[in-house]
């Protein structure tokens, strides 16, 4: 059960006159398919069939059409490296021109077009502090239309926004979903080097790539490209991650908060934002802020009302900044249209854009 703290009231103000909301909303059984999804990208519709109830055909159907509409995607992530959050300033009537170039940008890895005291807001991962650095100085800062930029390094992830869930299964449902199978005995302990770099190149654009077609298009058995994707997430070298476009949920608003809380608070956030339904990441970070947090909101007006209840639940909790974002323009390499759809292609990692 969710603290009561943050039992948000559902309030009048309606928010589809500032926010482009599609026609086409999520049908229940699409809903259902991308929780399953959530909790094991790469499960096989024949063994999602019986706890969804419906056929491995109808399944894959639904999913193609997901993918085809951009509302729903599975990306592989490989952990490791640093990330930042970094908070631009453009000049006027150049906040769109500078946001397309910055999504072309292979480090930029999501790029959101925000309220507040920033104008875009991007996430950066790189190989090392340093690399960030480099991107933020000479190819974000450098880039015209750019008044300024200020960086927030990330120091630890306190929530991911892959642990959170659409909520359509019930927690019945949800514990039947399959999980990831372990490698098998005489797999390889270690992964060859080819293996690993067919895995990122392929999974990073598409999560569930069957092994067969990553095996032929990179010249590898499939026992191989199967026992190195077995290993990669057992030893926690690859997660499986699935995303839905935000504005076909019942969350249309998106938020960031930026916090200053006593470092010791910092760690009881982890035990907090599980049980917050809206929220979504919570990262602590090296900056004049020492906690930013991200969430998805019902109504424009629940943007003060969250604020009052962190800083309820947390005293230490001060929320120095926020924003909210009309728009995300990239996630995760995907590029992503004026409705929240990722429709626009893909910018693959640094290591593999050449």
């Amino acid at each position: 059960m969710e603290a009561p703290c943050f039992q948000l009231m559902k309030l009048q103000l309606s928010v589809d006159t500032l926010f482009v909301m599609p026609e086409n909303m999520l049908h229940p059984l699409e809903e259902r398919l991308i929780h399953a999804l959530q909790i094991e990208g790469r499960a096989p519709w024949s063994e999602l069939a019986p706890m969804i109830g419906v056929d491995a055909v109808t399944l894959a159907r639904r999913w193609d059409s997901l993918r085809e509409r951009g509302l729903a995607w599975v990306t592989g992530i490989f952990p490791g490296g640093a990330s930042a959050l970094v908070d631009i300033t453009c000049k006027p009537q150049q906040t769109g021109e500078v946001a397309r170039q910055l999504a072309q940008i292979p480090e930029v890895m999501t790029l959101d077009h925000t309220s507040g005291g920033r104008d875009l807001l991007a996430t950066v991962l790189a190989d090392t502090p340093l690399a960030i650095w480099d991107t933020v100085t000479n190819r974000i800062g450098s880039l015209e239309g750019v008044r300024n930029t200020q960086t927030h390094l990330v120091t630890e992830v306190v929530m991911e926004a892959s642990d959170w869930r659409l909520r359509a299964l019930t927690p019945q449902e949800a514990a039947r979903v399959p999980r990831p199978r372990p490698p098998r005995a005489r797999a390889p302990r270690t992964v060859h080097p080819d293996v690993e770099a067919a895995l990122r190149h392929c999974l990073a654009e598409d999560g569930r790539r069957p092994v067969s077609r990553i095996a032929a298009e990179h010249g590898l058995s499939e026992q191989r490209v199967a026992d190195g994707l077995a290993r990669m997430r057992a030893d926690g070298m690859l997660r499986i991650r699935t995303d839905v476009a935000r504005t076909v949920t019942g969350w249309p608003v998106y938020a960031w908060y930026f916090m200053r809380t006593a470092a010791k608070h910092v760690q009881q956030m982890k035990g907090l934002m599980a049980k917050i339904p809206e929220a979504r990441t919570a990262l602590a970070v090296a900056s004049q802020y020492n906690l930013v947090v991200a969430v998805w909101l019902k109504e424009m007006s629940d943007v003060m009302r969250f604020e009052a209840a962190m800083e309820a639940a947390v005293p230490s909790a001060r929320i120095v900044d926020r924003s909210v974002v009309f728009r995300m323009s990239k996630h995760l390499g995907r590029l992503i249209d004026e409705q929240g759809a990722a429709t626009l292609g893909f910018v693959h990692p640094s290591s593999e854009s050449s």
